[in-house]
Order: structure tokens, then C-alpha cells, then sequence
């Protein structure tokens, strides 16, 4: 491969396309696990201890939650993967995303036993923490798409 050939095929988004695909993997397993008692169970913590998230378990019962965050992750996948050829799909497929990481940072704050008190507390990370905490990478990525939608949606528009 060239320089030019290499330079061209850097400079075309493909941190932007790896981004969507890995992100379109990620939501696609969680979502395919939330079909399953063990992830339902897994969740009770998580769900009953969030303001934000807390009201699932008693409109959908724990396996009902579940299943609905599940379509909720399934849903979101199919945007973003259609959203690689239709800018304004991926602008609200990658803006939920963005409102997923966002609300599952917020898990971080409200299980129990987040921060290990046997070494201290914060930075000890306990329970689910180092698991969530992967999710601000994930957020950052969703904002790279949500901001990529934006601005291909721009320049779309400028050239009709």
C-alpha cells in the first residue's frame, strides 16, 4: 500500500466506522443477554437502586425490564447499523446511545457498594463499578457518531 493510498484511506472515517460496528456489536450481545434469567437477576441491584431506572421493575416485573432493555439495546444496534448508510437514522440511534451511556454512568453513584470500603472507598472500585466504568469510553464513542450524524447532515444539506 502507497502513502497516498494509506493517507486516503486513514483520513475516511474509519475510526468513525469502527466506532458504529463496535458499538453495534456491544449493543447487540447485551441486548441478546437481557433475554436470559441470569442477566434479569444480575440487574435487580443496578435497577432498584437508580432514580432514573428504578420505576422498570414494577411496570415490567424483573424478566419484563429486562426484555425491554433488551429491544431498547436491539433497537438501538439496527439504527446505528442502517444509520451507516442514512446520516439522519444514525443521528438518533447514536443520540440514544448517548443517553444510554449517560444513564448507565449514573449506576456508578446509586448501587450499593460501589467503591470497595475494605480499601477505602473511591478509587476502590467494588460490585458493579469497574463494569460501568467502561461505559465512559462508550459514551465518548456515541458522542463521535452523534457529532459524524451532525455534520454529515450539514454537509449533505450545504451540497443539495
Amino acid at each position: 500500500m502507497n502513502t497516498c493510498t494509506l493517507s486516503r484511506w486513514l483520513s475516511n472515517d474509519l475510526e468513525i466506522r469502527l466506532m458504529r460496528w463496535t458499538l453495534v456489536l456491544i449493543f447487540a450481545i447485551f441486548g441478546y443477554s437481557k433475554w436470559f434469567a441470569y442477566e434479569a437477576e444480575g440487574l435487580i441491584p443496578l435497577l432498584a437502586n437508580s432514580p432514573l431506572l428504578s420505576w422498570m421493575h414494577s411496570a415490567f416485573g424483573i424478566q419484563g425490564a429486562s426484555y425491554a432493555l433488551g429491544v431498547a439495546e436491539w433497537t438501538i444496534a439496527l439504527g446505528l447499523m442502517v444509520g451507516a448508510w442514512f446520516p439522519r437514522i444514525s443521528l438518533w440511534a447514536s443520540a440514544a446511545s448517548v443517553i444510554t451511556y449517560l444513564t448507565t454512568l449514573t449506576l456508578i453513584f446509586t448501587t450499593p457498594d460501589a467503591w470497595e470500603a475494605s480499601a477505602g472507598g473511591f478509587p476502590a472500585m467494588g460490585g458493579a463499578t469497574s463494569f460501568l466504568l467502561k461505559d465512559a469510553v462508550l459514551l465518548v464513542g456515541s458522542m463521535m457518531l452523534l457529532k459524524h450524524s451532525l455534520l454529515t447532515m450539514r454537509r449533505t444539506s450545504a451540497t443539495a
